[in-house]
């Protein structure tokens, strides 16, 4: 891989960074105003609403950057970024099409991408510790509890893939992928899509950032730009989770499309889980703090490790 190569890929993952979560937050706007009958994203600019995103984006950045006076100024500050830049290195390894379609092939793809995800708390982690506010480091510390339980249930999910196609590399596994495989991995993929918005805290596993209860959370004393890039981690992790969904358990680039043509059919993909996602928060309420722990340890892990014996059963009897 010649330098240019290298250069062109790279821009390009950063460009899906930008462009795609802020296409998510857009959908949401609109989506959200349709199912729950709200007209206010509809007005900004006229036709749909259509400068409602740009509106956005002036607001936040017009809003003054405060520093609670008792805050740990250097890690307050840090704290989004550490939030957010996990994503940008997770997107560098998803394949979007075949023949190398990828920011960068590694070989346990799959093993760096869930490693890498993980990252993530520690910046909800410093801005709950950093924040001097005991709702502040109440919202950090239930986020990593959840993300502690439901890390669990989301590795073995996908393990039952890496088993499946015999490889941790992702352009491996959506190589190997199969249709037949759907039906024997529907457990599976119901385990890691759920779990995947649990650890991004999407309704209704958003018990760390529950307004009613704790303010918002980690994030209770963020104004302005610092606030908006803990939202666009938010979107960005959606985007993640769908598309590594949609490479492990719904054959990534394969579809009716040519492959020449891959990257199309995983977006299409990418967006139908997303619509899901923001479907969900549309519908579902608020789980209890109680019940969001009782669901990973009694109901995901449980499926999880069904699906993984399974997959084992299935592999044998195959070979």
């Amino acid at each position: 891989m010649n330098l240019l190569d290298t250069v062109l890929r790279c821009v390009a993952t950063l460009v899906v960074f930008l462009v795609l979560p802020l296409v998510i937050g857009q959908t949401e706007h609109k989506v959200m105003a349709h199912m729950q009958g709200r007209l206010g994203p509809m007005y900004a600019g006229g036709f749909h609403g259509w400068a409602q995103l740009v509106a956005d984006g002036v607001k936040f950045a017009q809003k003054e950057d405060i520093v609670p006076a008792g805050a740990d100024r250097r890690v307050f500050q840090l704290a989004p970024a550490v939030s957010l830049l996990p994503y940008l290195f997770v997107l560098l390894a998803i394949p979007v099409g075949p023949d190398g379609f990828v920011g960068q092939a590694i070989d346990a793809g799959l093993f760096f991408v869930l490693a890498v995800m993980g990252v993530g708390v520690i910046g909800k982690l410093m801005a709950g510790w950093a924040s001097a506010n005991k709702f502040s480091l109440l919202g950090g510390l239930r986020t990593a509890a959840q993300l502690m339980s439901y890390e669990l249930p989301l590795v073995l999910a996908a393990a039952s893939v890496a088993m499946a196609a015999g490889t941790l590399s992702l352009p491996g596994i959506v190589d190997a992928w199969e249709w037949y495989w759907l039906p024997w991995q529907l457990i599976g993929a119901f385990v890691f899509f759920t779990a995947g918005l649990a650890e991004l805290q999407r309704p209704p596993f958003d018990m760390p950032i529950a307004d009613s209860e704790i303010i918002f959370g980690a994030y209770t004393e963020y104004t302005g730009l610092r606030f908006a890039l803990f939202l666009l981690s938010e979107y960005v992790g959606i985007l993640v989770v769908s598309a590594l969904t949609a490479v492990l358990f719904l054959g990534g680039w394969h579809g009716p499309l040519p492959d020449q043509l891959g990257w199309l059919w995983m977006l299409l993909k990418t967006f139908a889980l997303a619509f899901v996602v923001i479907w969900l928060r549309v519908t579902y309420p608020r789980l209890r703090e109680d019940q969001l722990m009782r669901f990973a340890w009694t109901v995901l892990i449980p499926l999880a490790l069904v699906q993984l014996a399974l997959t084992g059963i299935i592999k044998v009897a195959i070979s």
